[in-house]
């Protein structure tokens, strides 16, 4: 008899018997009632005695055990925030990159060691289980990954809040390496099922697309305006819950899913016409198919404004739902919700907002207006002019000719207000401020729309926040001197140490008692073991069985034998020329000949462990990762090597890997170009595993610095100012190339076609541009970079003083927690108050 059978006999007896149990199956957190309801959901939902389960009824079975005592805390805490007329944060975001589900909700419900007791007696694999998790792959890097930790805080700390996104059915891709080259693969995230999420079938919106609009005087004789769109959707929400840590505060993650109004044409199909009988059905479904498609083609730019569009209509019909069914009325919307704008990607939210207040709910302008900037406020993500999103106006009148209507009035009335501030002005402060931009055939600028709607505006560092007022946001940083405020990012601690590195964590509870993982300042304390020897060996053996764990995974999956005890220097982020992913390049191949000069030189042993992914379409970043991959066979396979450089290429970068990578890196490389990156958080998760920074002063990376002290941290390279001023003063590449011989020789080798079986054209493009015009001054901190490298090697040596500052990184690392980030954003900008719910 199976397992399942025998526990579910059992329980059959007891009940006739009149035994009793302490806890309900269902929501009870003992071993013996997570044993049983684990079994119950193989049995019952899964279909499956343990005998002929698979790894992924194990999976399911184990995932709905712990969504079912999630759900009794769902329901409370949205009981609780109804009573309370709880201020709601709405989180409005694109992505969602939230990383596997199961073993994070055990972390934060605080069943971990009782799963773990349970699985030993159910003689189950609990690695495995965690293991056949996929991973949702609704975002695409930093951004998607940022919300994903403020769910995550937003609910820790007990705030009322709602996360708004689209549900992807195909999200990031997934990334192979063939021949070196980076190849895409479908992301099937929903293959075997999702059991987080809840479908509400009665939950859906019509989203209108195309069209056009009538203007009519209605029965209180004012003039409305009516949209009667060409094509209608339906989104369908899908609900998952997030889960706090150590507290019944349970929140909101709803995800929209495109629908046909009428998904299939009978007509159409008797006649004949299979394909128009399905065709509504196909286009809709479109919009929610994939994250991000490639938007260089007219139809790809289309399909991201409706995705886009979709989602923010959805959610803000939903909004307004929950508003009237609690207030009756909407005129108090903005001060039931604070909507948070995740970079531009929802800032159609501002004229969608206006068009339902107005259009369907017959409010005035001044009333909508008064209502709609109020509610708002937007996270700026970027410092780039080009990656600031605009949309063509034709584009737009074809889509949303209405929202477009809206956008001209909102436009007209705010260039009014700049020509009274800047009365002496000679129209540039217009043009430059303008939401439409008139040259090349007129473009909406969604910065300055976001920028215009919003009650808040803030950067995500220090540096970046002071350079948006600088630069990007500087007119509108003079017309509103108050608006522009920083609220540096932050990562969970709960996934990022707690489930991510157990060693680490156990010490650290063992020494300071666990309320750290709720109030990482409490690290602190453990700048009073720095000195203890016995800690210190203690710290060490965490990182080596770390390292252990990660190279024995390279072996396994992609064949390379790594030393744990050399340097593990690790650079894993979005491959991008920004990142300077060919500058650590450029230094690898630098030691490579400095060991074919001299094959007796004493160096210290590294293994350079890179990861991330290109955008299909951005050929130079593909090229990096080909390159990569390349110097990677020579110097892996060089015999004059003797394994003292590694280079390994992780495919298929995602938090999963990373939750394995970070607690396992001895240097952590954040090394972008100063002034170019917003934040970071890969600096963030490393630090607060116990790597040291080798970087620029970019993004977070100056206030890591100034948190753990100068002296744990490897700093190099020009600083914003100077990168600013060396662009103006005329930079010539070729100047650097000729005046350093180790710079010139590794760039010689690589075009000499050494890396690439002689073929001299490969990397061709990469290096013309680097020495044509090197956009992000690669080769202007190349000297500062390999010096500061070789200070890196030679502290590495020091094993107790590093020991030292790798302590103290994590003691000092406070500041970063995503929990700090949504204090400020609580106090600052939100105004809202914690929400307590009580079981």
């Amino acid at each position: 008899m199976s397992y399942s059978l025998q526990i579910y006999r059992k329980s059959i007896t007891n009940m006739k018997n009149g035994t009793t149990r302490s806890e309900h199956t269902r929501t009870g957190l003992t071993v013996e009632s997570l044993e049983r309801a684990y079994n119950d959901n193989l049995f019952y939902l899964q279909g499956r005695s343990y005998d002929f389960s698979t790894a992924n009824d194990r999976y399911m079975a184990a995932a709905y055990t712990v969504r079912e005592r999630m759900l009794e805390r769902w329901l409370k805490s949205a009981q609780t925030y109804k009573e309370q007329c709880a201020r709601t944060v709405c989180y409005f975001s694109a992505e969602y990159l939230l990383g596997p589900h199961l073993g994070n909700n055990m972390i934060n419900m605080g069943i971990m060691e009782k799963a773990y007791e349970a699985s030993i007696k159910m003689e189950l694999d609990i690695e495995e289980i965690l293991e056949t998790e996929v991973e949702p792959g609704l975002g695409n890097g930093g951004l998607g990954r940022l919300a994903a930790c403020y769910m995550d805080s937003l609910a820790t700390l007990q705030i009322p809040a709602i996360g708004y996104g689209i549900r992807y059915e195909f999200g990031i891709f997934e990334q192979r390496i063939e021949d070196g080259w980076q190849v895409e693969r479908t992301d099937t995230w929903l293959h075997n099922g999702n059991p987080w999420e809840l479908p509400r079938p009665k939950l859906r919106y019509g989203v209108g697309f195309g069209g056009h609009t009538e203007h009519y005087t209605g029965d209180d004789g004012m003039l409305h305006v009516r949209w009667i769109p060409e094509l209608v959707v339906n989104g369908m929400a899908y609900d998952t819950p997030v889960l706090g840590y150590g507290v019944n505060n349970t929140n909101l993650l709803r995800l929209w899913k495109a629908e046909a109004a009428m998904s299939f044409d009978f007509q159409a199909f008797n006649v004949g016409d299979y394909y128009e009988a399905v065709r509504a059905k196909m286009e809709a479904e479109n919009i929610s198919k994939v994250l991000y498609p490639n938007d260089e083609p007219e139809a790809g730019k289309e399909l991201r404004l409706k995705q886009q569009y979709f989602f923010v209509s959805c959610s803000l019909k939903d909004m307004i739902r929950l508003n009237l069914k609690g207030a009756g009325t909407l005129d108090h919307f903005h001060q039931k919700f604070a909507v948070q704008l995740n970079d531009t990607h929802p800032a159609i939210a501002v004229p969608e907002l206006m068009r339902l207040l107005m259009d369907e709910h017959h409010m005035t302008w001044d009333k909508a207006w008064d209502i709609t900037r109020r509610s708002f406020a937007y996270t700026n993500h970027t410092l780039l002019p080009e990656a600031l999103e605009t949309w063509s106006l034709k584009l737009f009148q074809r889509l949303l000719p209405r929202h477009l209507e809206i956008i001209y009035e909102i436009n007209n009335r705010f260039l009014d207000e700049v020509r009274m501030h800047f009365l002496t002005d000679d129209s540039s402060h217009v043009e430059r401020m303008s939401i439409i931009d008139e040259k090349g055939g007129g473009r909406v600028r969604m910065a300055n729309l976001a920028c215009v709607g919003s009650y808040a505006i803030n950067g995500v560092a220090a540096l970046h926040t002071e350079l948006l007022k600088s630069t990007v946001l500087r007119d509108f940083q003079e017309l509103w001197p108050d608006k522009i405020s920083n609220v540096t990012n932050g990562v969970t601690p709960r996934r990022f140490m707690v489930l991510s590195n157990p060693g680490l964590a156990g010490l650290l509870t063992e020494k300071l008692g666990n309320g750290w993982v709720r109030d990482l300042d409490q690290l602190q304390g453990l700048e009073s073991f720095v000195e203890d020897d016995e800690f210190c060996a203690r710290w060490r053996e965490v990182k080596i069985s770390a390292k252990h764990d990660l190279a024995d995974w390279i072996e396994q999956h992609i064949g390379t034998r790594v030393d744990p005890t050399s340097l593990f220097d690790i650079q894993v982020k979005r491959i991008h020329e920004y990142k300077r992913q060919h500058l650590n390049l450029l230094h690898i191949v630098t030691l490579y000949n400095r060991i074919k000069q001299d094959p007796g030189l004493d160096i210290t042993p590294r293994t350079f462990i890179f990861g991330g992914k290109a955008a299909p379409g951005y050929f130079t970043a593909k090229l990096i990762i080909k390159l990569i991959n390349a110097v990677g066979d020579v110097v892996n396979n060089d015999p004059d090597v003797a394994g003292r450089l590694k280079v390994v290429f992780v495919p298929d970068f995602s938090v999963k890997r990373g939750q394995r990578i970070f607690p396992a890196a001895d240097l952590s490389e954040q090394i972008s170009t100063a002034g170019m990156e917003a934040s970071g958080t890969g600096n963030m998760k490393f630090s607060m595993n116990g790597a040291l920074t080798i970087g620029t002063l970019d993004g977070a990376n100056i206030e890591i610095r100034e948190e753990v002290g100068q002296e744990n941290f490897f700093l190099f390279g020009m600083t914003a100012e100077q990168v600013a001023e060396k662009r103006r003063a005329g930079f010539n590449p070729r100047d650097h190339y000729h005046a350093d011989l180790e710079l010139k020789t590794a760039i010689d080798l690589i075009s000499s076609g050494f890396f690439s079986h002689g073929d001299a054209q490969m990397f061709r493009p990469l290096l013309d541009k680097l020495l044509q015009r090197d956009p992000f001054l690669v080769l202007a901190d190349y000297r500062s970079y390999v010096n500061c490298q070789d200070e890196v090697a030679q502290a590495f040596r020091d094993t107790e003083h590093w020991t030292r500052m790798s302590i103290l990184n994590v003691a000092r690392i406070g500041k970063f927690s995503s929990d700090r980030s949504i204090r400020d954003y609580c106090e600052n900008i939100w105004k809202i108050q914690a929400a307590p719910v009580e079981m």
